[in-house]
């Protein structure tokens, strides 16, 4: 049984929190404060919590003062954020994952969306990676299923199968010479927003490519995240937007709650498609949909990353796209991702060229795409 500190101000929020909690055989919520101070007398208690759930906007201390406060304490207690979707609240979420929160579920707008289904998925399957229960849902599987269920191999599996067939040569790739088209297609989930701290602002400026990502975010916080990730960086970080036109050294981050696509007018025309339309396995945007997009394409090579995230989203993509792109994969490894779903899903698919920690993965795009 694991146990859940809730900390918020709001005693309705409290009451929605421990409900679908202590609804769930695998987790206990008895313990609560309603703001940073009173959660900080708690942990000095002997009582022990496997996750803190923390609102951000609380008086005397605040969600982003307590998380700083447990960083100089040098306390390890995994902490998951219950946001607001406002702006101001999208930007305060950036800068708690930067402080050491493991993810954040968004606030529901009203009661009768606090109570129902959607909210409640969403909070304990992030609990249960949170707690360390499982590897995390495929997207749209129920809170502690295991990422890939049983039958939902054999596409990925067929494909994997052809791979192995010319697995031999593609190992033996080498970066591509200068004046070649390159592009970097990055997709990452759960811990990707701290993790691309650790790779993007270690770009180059002259990067010979520009470089795509899809992290799973609801709409509002990927223009957050695009804002400080550039305040960081050498290379120009932006918000993708319908229209765009591809330039190098140029970081794409698709839209939350759109979906991305690469779309060629030219050999040397390349722009974005930013949609607002259905999701994909609960997913907008969907690393999948960006991979597809970019077959057929006339880059020489496309250097494809993938990050931690639950699930397996972008291995299905990849894999159409080896078939018909020359393409060069990276994967994060298991020990210093946040959650190894994403990451595991290409490695088992034997799809994989080179396997880094993150503080390499930055390192290891530069070397294999080049500088200008």
């Amino acid at each position: 049984m694991k146990n859940i500190l809730v900390v918020d101000d709001s005693a309705l929020m409290r009451r929605v929190l421990f409900d679908i909690i202590n609804a769930d055989g695998n987790f206990q919520a008895q313990h609560y404060a309603i703001n940073g101070l009173e959660a900080l007398r708690i942990l000095e208690s002997e009582e022990k919590f496997d996750v803190i759930v923390l609102d951000i906007n609380m008086p005397k201390m605040n969600g982003i003062e307590f998380l700083r406060e447990l960083k100089r304490r040098g306390r390890q207690e995994r902490v998951l954020i219950v946001s607001t979707l406002a702006k101001e609240g999208a930007k305060e979420t950036i800068q708690a994952l930067e402080l050491g929160a493991f993810d954040f579920v968004t606030k529901p707008d009203s009661l009768a969306e606090a109570k129902g289904s959607s909210f409640s998925h969403r909070l304990l399957s992030m609990l249960y990676v949170a707690a360390d229960l499982t590897t995390g849902s495929s997207g749209d599987g129920k809170p502690g299923e295991t990422q890939q269920k049983a039958g939902e191999t054999t596409e990925i599996g067929k494909s994997a199968e052809i791979k192995l067939k010319s697995n031999s040569a593609r190992h033996s790739k080498k970066p591509l010479g200068g004046g070649k088209r390159k592009l970097v297609a990055l997709a990452c989930s759960t811990g990707g927003p701290k993790a691309l701290q650790y790779v993007i602002p270690f770009l180059p400026a002259n990067l010979d490519a520009a470089v795509l990502i899809v992290q799973h975010m609801p709409e509002g916080f990927t223009s957050s995240l695009s804002k400080r990730l550039d305040e960081l960086s050498r290379v120009k970080v932006k918000e993708a937007e319908d229209g765009d036109s591809l330039k190098k050294g140029v970081v794409y981050l698709a839209k939350g709650g759109y979906q991305m696509r690469m779309i060629e007018k030219g050999k040397k025309e390349h722009s974005l498609s930013v949609t607002a339309e259905a999701a994909r396995n609960g997913l907008k945007p969907c690393a999948d949909i960006m991979y597809e997009s970019l077959k057929n394409s006339s880059y020489d090579e496309i250097t494809c990353v993938v990050m931690t995230g639950m699930g397996a989203d972008g291995t299905k993509g990849i894999l159409q796209l080896e078939q018909t792109n020359k393409i060069y994969v990276i994967a994060q490894d298991e020990s210093s991702s946040t959650v190894y779903g994403m990451p595991k899903a290409i490695a088992e698919a034997d799809a994989v060229d080179e396997v880094v920690t993150l503080k390499e993965i930055a390192d290891a795009i530069t070397k294999h795409v080049g500088v200008r």
